[in-house]
């Protein structure tokens, strides 16, 4: 359960994943380092960074610099992509467009999904059956989206936070995540001086306070670092942040507290918004909706929020690593015997869940 923590933290997760297919992974000193760390971020904040993901760099700020090109087209451009019922809720949304809690957010997306051919799930997935809608301009956007997709996809930290729950490293695979569905949006949020312009709400609120649906998010954020301010407890500020530093765990805090142009905020127990302040190279991740049930409420799905506070245009990328789409998800027995026996949330059917919230997410 999440706790009134002040900093997230910064985890390297190359040791893992250099074991991530050996059998005898959980013997190993530096996976067995990480996992104690995933556990402590997954317990306390839900939220953590990760380094040594072996996801190049390079690619990390090409693909974010594809997104700007495509946000930067005319309108009349970037309709040729438009999001409608009939392309399974997959291509471009214009501002306002996305929905949270009744609110407008104040971003303008793509949104790409784990492609469905007709009646793979029945009744269930139909809404969403369908080809993802790529743009033809920049020309290389759906060959690099597709390599980073592929890539995101086989980042095995999954492995470790199952072994951080006490189970085997394929604890969420097979009929849990052995077929994991996907979902990834390409975010563009515009300055507070374009959003608030004519005929658009005023809002400053890129995307509204959320929980995310499946088992784990990797947010490349842009690196666009302003300067660092000094704030205390009780400044009548947004969001309070801590930034993290590296010394020899990676977990740190400095008593440092950053104004920010777009940023994501995490809600800690006390009610304060903490920043996930963007440090280049690195995935800001937090655990989702079903992580939570399959732990039995051990792993929070914290609240998080992005505001718009500043002039500048600023893109994302947001990748959630989801389970199998048909997947029964429901506490493990593991996590039943550490919380009192009790299962503390029903059974839930991920692509049920996931369906549900996208008809419901857009004003269209």
């Amino acid at each position: 359960m999440a706790t009134d923590f002040k900093s997230i933290p910064i985890i390297d997760v190359a040791p893992l994943l250099a074991k991530s297919d050996d059998p005898e992974m959980a013997q190993d000193p530096g996976v067995s380092s990480v996992v104690r760390q995933l556990d402590q971020a997954c317990r306390e904040s839900g939220f953590f960074y990760v380094k040594g993901h072996g996801i190049p760099d390079s690619l990390l700020k090409e693909v974010k610099e594809l997104i700007r090109k495509f946000f930067e087209l005319p309108y009349e451009e970037k309709l040729k992509i438009k999001m409608t019922p009939e392309t399974g809720y997959r291509g471009y949304q214009r501002l306002g467009e996305n929905v949270t809690k009744g609110t407008p957010d104040m971003h303008e997306a793509i949104d790409c999904y784990r492609e469905m051919k007709p009646g793979m799930y029945g009744a269930v997935g139909q809404p969403m059956e369908g080809s993802n809608e790529w743009p033809a301009n920049p020309s290389n956007f759906k060959q690099r989206m597709e390599e980073y997709v592929r890539l995101c996809t086989g980042i095995k930290i999954l492995r470790g936070i199952a072994l951080a729950l006490g189970g085997s490293a394929d604890e969420l695979e097979g009929e849990r995540a052995g077929d994991p569905f996907w979902v990834m949006r390409l975010i563009g949020y515009p300055g507070v001086h374009n959003a608030n312009g004519k005929d658009m709400p005023e809002n400053d609120i890129g995307c509204g306070a959320h929980t995310d649906y499946g088992l784990l998010t990797l947010v490349n954020q842009d690196d666009d670092i302003p300067a660092l301010q000094k704030a205390a407890y009780g400044v009548n500020v947004d969001c309070l942040t801590t930034l993290d530093v590296p010394f020899e765990q990676n977990l740190h805090v400095i008593d440092t507290v950053k104004t920010s142009l777009h940023q994501t905020c995490v809600r800690n127990v006390s009610g304060e918004w903490i920043w996930a302040v963007p440090i280049p190279g690195t995935f800001v991740c937090n655990i989702g909706d079903m992580l939570k049930i399959l732990s039995n409420g051990l792993y929070e799905s914290t609240l998080h929020r992005v505001i718009n506070n500043s002039p500048k245009y600023r893109v994302c990328v947001a990748f959630f690593y989801e389970p199998n789409f048909d997947a029964a998800i429901e506490p493990l027995d593991m996590c039943k015997q550490r919380t009192d026996g009790t299962m503390k949330f029903e059974r839930a059917v991920y692509g049920e869940h996931l369906v549900n919230k996208v008809l419901t997410n857009f004003v269209m």
